[in-house]
């Protein structure tokens, strides 16, 4: 389903942001980065006509029936406080908390998303999602996601002690963000999977901006002569948003 905005009363603006991982390194660091991220939020609120929070909110996540991870409370706390005043808020699922599944929605009307979608505003065309498991590439991944979209797997792991299993799930989710910042977050050039992927859906359909999260980079990128990729970066390195008015779409750094 295609969301469509017309157009953006004056002030109002449209807001992208990704990759918080909250939960790492260790709790104080994801405390003082979540408390920023809420000053963000805070920030924002008069001039938000739409956030969408493209994935990876946390480091791990995992719904148990009557259980959800501990921490984070300030985050939904100000997720809830701007949804209750009308702002629509939008979360896309991914790869390290795509074990997201109604929470959200039912306790604080947020709709959540697991692949891309499209959106136009202001007589502007997007597609937007985090960006795991599209493009060329990361083929050892795209295996391990579908075992992890089992259901009979989810199911499975549901019935392990939250205890046990969140325990489990954060110390090799620690592991695999290690191993990511050592490794996987080089500028690849042309060879970006996520750009060769803007490519291709290019060829298929004209769209103005491309937005992603998962590559941990701020990238902006031509993918044809109206047409742009955008990855917005982290706050565990840059702090990074987008923000688009309308007219333009601008990657900035938030400052507190």
């Amino acid at each position: 389903m295609k969301q469509v905005i017309n157009s953006l009363p004056p002030g109002k603006k449209i807001f992208f942001a990704s990759d918080f991982h909250l939960g790492v390194p260790t709790a104080e660091e994801s405390l003082l980065r979540e408390k920023k991220i809420v000053a963000w939020l805070e920030s924002i609120k008069n001039d938000a006509q739409a956030i969408y929070l493209l994935g990876d909110l946390f480091d791990f996540w995992f719904e148990y029936k009557h259980a959800i991870p501990k921490g984070f409370i300030r985050l939904q706390g100000k997720l809830a406080e701007l949804s209750d005043a009308g702002i629509p808020i939008y979360i896309f699922t991914g790869n390290h908390d795509m074990w997201i599944f109604n929470y959200f929605t039912e306790e604080l009307n947020i709709p959540v998303y697991r692949n891309p979608i499209e959106i136009s505003v202001a007589g502007k065309e997007f597609l937007i999602g985090h960006g795991d498991a599209l493009g060329p590439g990361e083929r050892t991944f795209k295996l391990l996601r579908k075992f992890f979209d089992n259901p009979i797997c989810q199911f499975l792991f549901s019935w392990i002690h939250p205890d046990i299993g969140i325990g489990l799930a954060n110390y090799f989710s620690k592991n695999s963000r290690n191993k990511t910042r050592k490794h996987g977050e080089e500028f690849l050039g042309d060879k970006e999977f996520l750009y060769q992927y803007c490519l291709e859906q290019e060829k298929l359909k004209h769209r103005d901006y491309y937005i992603f999260g998962h590559r941990h980079l701020k990238l902006e990128m031509k993918v044809g002569p109206d047409s742009v990729y955008v990855n917005i970066g982290d706050w565990i390195n840059y702090y990074t948003y987008a923000e688009f008015d309308g007219n333009k779409l601008e990657l900035k750094e938030f400052r507190n």
